[in-house]
Formats: structure tokens, sequence, C-alpha cells
């Protein structure tokens, strides 16, 4: 009897696209009207890569899909499952806060996304003339990449500007309101602006964080010549490379897993010892003593490519943290 092949390491993204080519037409046109613009976007490339799906592989997704939907709780109590299931994990004040972010996206506000979707250089192109505090409103309801790499775009005299006002954003302020409407009206399409969780500290941080280092320490300076102790706030919200050595060792190993060797025999050049003996153990004694010689054997490396391979490194790591794969801590916080 054949022996038969195991999809159990298939992505959710696949199965998304298969399942979406098992329908008709329209009903896929239905389903895709409840998606975000990025699950689109990933969902379409995946669709367009799937040169051939076998029966026995559509029918192992069918009968997944199958599955889960009969474990699923019932709609009418889809609310009261998601605050039982986050409060019971993360306790009642962080539970609440996800919580409404979850229930806000059910009312399918996504336009702010449109710019997620879009080159960076485009989003820089369409914002750059805007008052900086309007730009600022902007970017921090990106995506933490999109907005860094928007800022990059910017030069330096409105890129810190832009960096200060995220830091102390407490919401629209009612002055600028109404122009901050005209200009995002066709963009957010109706989206409620949040006060009391965007902008701030962590947000500056997570932005700077996936920034070149040369523009994160310029904007650290300009913030710290406004306001010395907002400065320092920004810089304990921060995760930076060598605080990788705080993650346990089975982070380590998720981490290393997603790191192409090269990327990571660079950024360990700049790395303390601490870290670098960290790494090394994780891996098999022989892939250790290969990057730890491919260290030793590689000459000078610029800088400026260290901190660009310390930098890919850690978006890799908040992809994962993101995602629950790894926890990660700063200071005295540890969050996922």
């Amino acid at each position: 009897m054949p022996e038969t092949k195991s999809f159990d390491n298939m992505t959710g993204i696949r199965k998304s696209a298969i399942l979406l080519l098992a329908l008709d037409e329209d009903t896929a046109v239905d389903v895709f009207k409840h998606f975000q613009p990025q699950q689109i976007q990933k969902i379409s490339k995946e669709m367009s890569r799937l040169q051939h799906v076998s029966h026995e592989e559509m029918k192992w997704v069918l009968e997944q899909f199958h599955e889960d939907l009969a474990n699923t709780p019932p709609v009418d109590k889809y609310d009261g499952y998601i605050r039982s299931v986050l409060t019971k994990a993360l306790g009642s004040e962080r539970a609440s806060t996800l919580i409404e972010d979850v229930l806000e996206q059910k009312s399918g506000n996504y336009g702010i996304d449109a710019l997620n979707l879009m080159d960076a250089p485009e989003v820089a192109e369409l914002i750059r003339d805007e008052h900086p505090q309007i730009i600022a409103t902007i970017l921090i309801h990106l995506d933490r990449p999109q907005a860094a790499g928007v800022l990059e775009l910017f030069e330096e005299r409105l890129r810190n500007d832009v960096i200060l006002r995220i830091a102390t954003f407490t919401g629209v302020q009612p002055a600028a309101l109404q122009e901050l409407t005209e200009v995002l009206g066709g963009m957010l399409d109706g989206q409620n602006l949040k006060r009391s969780k965007m902008g701030g500290a962590r947000t500056a941080a997570e932005i700077l964080n996936l920034m070149s280092a040369g523009q994160e320490d310029t904007a650290l300076e300009n913030i710290r010549a406004y306001n010395d102790e907002l400065a320092t706030k920004i810089i304990d919200e921060m995760f930076l490379f060598e605080n990788l050595v705080e993650l346990d060792d089975r982070s380590i190993q998720v981490l290393l897993k997603q790191i192409d060797t090269n990327v990571l025999v660079i950024a360990l050049k700049g790395a303390e010892s601490e870290l670098v003996d960290k790494f090394l153990r994780n891996m098999s004694q022989r892939a250790g003593q290969l990057v730890r010689e491919e260290m030793e054997t590689r000459g000078p490396v610029r800088l400026s490519q260290v901190e660009t391979e310390q930098k890919a490194i850690l978006a890799i790591v908040r992809k994962l943290a993101d995602s629950g794969e790894i926890m990660l801590s700063s200071g005295d916080d540890t969050y996922v």
C-alpha cells in the first residue's frame, strides 16, 4: 500500500489559497471581502504560485477545514469566547486592550492598511508635504516596518521632527482634526483614530528599532534636547541587538532557523562574547564551530554592514514575537 504523503507542515496561507481555489468564483469573492488588504495580498500571491494541487492535497485541506469548523465556537459566542481566552491568557488589563482591537477589526475598518500595501517611496511622496503632526499621525497607524521605511526617506530635519511628535503623541488635537480628516478621508474610510493607545515612547521605540543606527542616534539626540526624560524612556522601550542575550535558549533556537548563516556571522562580529556564546551553544557542535571559524577568518567588516545585519535579525525577532513563537523582554517588562 503506498505511503500517504504528510501535509502537516503546510502553512496557513497555502491552506487558505487551496481552499479558495476549491470554491466557485462568486463564493471566493464573498470570502475575500472579509479579509484585510495584507491578507488578500499574501493569499493572492500564494494562489498564483500554485501550479498543481493534487487530489490528495485538496482532500486533506478540505478535511482540515471541516475539522476546524466543527471545533469553532458558535458565531453568537465569538465575543464572549475571545474575551474569556484572552483574559485567561493575558490577564484582565492587557486583555481589555487586545479585545478592543479585535472587536474593532470585526467592523471592517481597515482603510489605513491601504498605505501598508504601497511601496514606502510612494507613501513618503504622498505625505511628505503635509504638516509634521499629520505625518506623525499617519505613521503611527502604519505597520512599524512600513513607518520606518517611510521615515528613512525624509530629510533629517523632518524625520527628527516627526519622530519627536510620535513620541509625544497623545491623540489627534482639535486644531489639526479638520486638516487630518481631509488628508486621510479617502484612506481611513471612516476609521476611528484611537487616542489612548497610539503613539508614545513605545511606538517611537518600535519605529526607531527598524531604522539605521545613524538615523536612530540623530533622532534620539533631537528628542534628548527636547526632553531628556522622554529620550531615556524611549531607550528603555527599545529592544536592541545586545538584548538578545536575554532570550531563553528555546527562543534562540527558533530564531536560528530563520537566520542565514552569513548574516549571523556578520551580525555577531559586533557582538559581546556572551551573546556570541549564547548563539553558538544553541547550535550543533559542528555548526557552532563553523560559525566561530568563519568569524575568526573573515576580514574586517564595515560597522554599517554589521548594523544592517543586526537590524535584519531584529526584524525577524519582532516578527517571531508578534506571531507568539518567541517572547521578548525589554528592561523590567516582558511582552509577547
